[in-house]
């Protein structure tokens, strides 16, 4: 069987795509496009890659590619991904899928047209808990789920401060678009992406804006954001997500939802990266809070899950459709927050 040959695009965050696409036995990695010379220079000596590339445009016209892996701020993620799937390519796009709902449709519309695939990297799916959970939802072990509650908050933990990430021009948002959109996408999967009637949200900035100002950085997004979600199957879910917050926790990530039958919760451990999970039930009149143990490994990276699909004909997770109704919540969180009402989510 012939290798898929692998181009990756943007090595700040994609180098680890990179690394982890060179890992896959049925991949190989053939390009590496980066505008940072040093960086591109750097990245291909370590991974022995040596078609490098100043851009996208120019790694496409070089190249025969199969799968193109987009790692690039948010503001570059609609061009290029459409860009690669005209090219012929299959493309994993970094989340958040895009600037908004807008662009998203666009890709969507693209990949449809030109029959590739398009994944979004949705990579808090690809946990052993995570991938656990979702088996013992689908199972029936919690029932139908009415109301869940999905977090990721940072003390302090502003991504390259007077960089992109702050520029709304670039990323689209703050905290809520860079990392809220992992543990709403979490929270939705688990819960069978349920259809989003309306949401309430309200955004703040009062400890980043002090900073920025202190430090002369430039910064025109929220610290802090948080929402209501009402979906039509009636289930609320709430969001909230910070870069920026007087907690005790440097870093405070939670999953939780609660169910006609059960609850669950999947939370990270000291701190850090590392996660566990809970299932909380009710037998015969007794309550049970049962740990998690799933067998490792038990889940895919996000990288080999896309090449084994692709390999194996089969359907991928982290769809575009998945992302697309992401972006269509995040726009009506920031149109709730600016307005101060609730937005119903077309």
């Amino acid at each position: 069987m012939a290798k898929l040959r692998i181009g990756v695009v943007g090595l700040g965050m994609g180098r680890h795509h990179a690394r982890m696409f060179q890992s896959h036995p049925q991949a190989k990695l053939a390009a590496l496009a980066e505008p940072d010379e040093k960086r591109r220079k750097e990245v291909g000596e370590e991974l022995g890659v040596k078609r490098l590339y100043p851009d996208l445009e120019s790694m496409l016209a070089e190249e025969q590619l199969d799968v193109v892996s987009i790692a690039t701020p948010n503001r570059f993620h609609k061009p290029q991904t459409i860009a690669a799937l005209e090219a012929g390519a299959h493309v994993l796009c970094e989340k958040p899928m895009a600037m908004n709902a807008a662009e998203a449709e666009e890709m969507l519309a693209a990949a449809r047209r030109t029959g590739r695939r398009l994944m979004i990297n949705f990579s808090f799916r690809f946990t052993e808990q995570s991938w656990a959970l979702k088996r013992q939802v689908e199972s029936g072990l919690i029932g139908d789920v009415y109301f869940g509650r999905t977090v990721w908050h940072r003390r302090r933990g502003l991504p390259g401060f007077g960089g992109w990430f702050g520029q709304k021009a670039l990323s689209g948002g703050g905290p809520l678009i860079d990392l809220g959109v992992h543990r709403l996408d979490l929270a939705l999967w688990l819960m069978g992406y349920p259809e989003p009637e309306w949401v309430l949200g309200a955004t703040y900035d009062p400890i980043a804006r002090r900073l920025a100002e202190e430090s002369g950085k430039q910064f025109d997004v929220e610290d802090l954001a948080a929402a209501l979600i009402r979906f039509r199957n009636g289930a609320t879910l709430v969001v909230e997500a910070s870069w920026a917050a007087n907690i005790k926790e440097r870093e405070l990530m939670e999953t939780r939802l609660l169910g006609t039958k059960g609850g669950l919760v999947q939370r990270n451990l000291n701190e850090g990266y590392e996660f566990e999970a809970e299932v909380f039930l009710e037998r015969d009149g007794c309550l049970f809070d049962e740990r998690l143990h799933p067998p490792v490994p038990s889940a895919p990276n996000a990288y080999h899950h896309f090449v084994d699909c692709i390999l194996e004909d089969r359907p991928h997770t982290a769809t575009a459709e998945e992302g697309l109704t992401v972006m269509r919540l995040l726009d009506a969180i920031y149109a709730s927050a600016e307005s101060g009402q609730p937005v119903r989510v077309s």
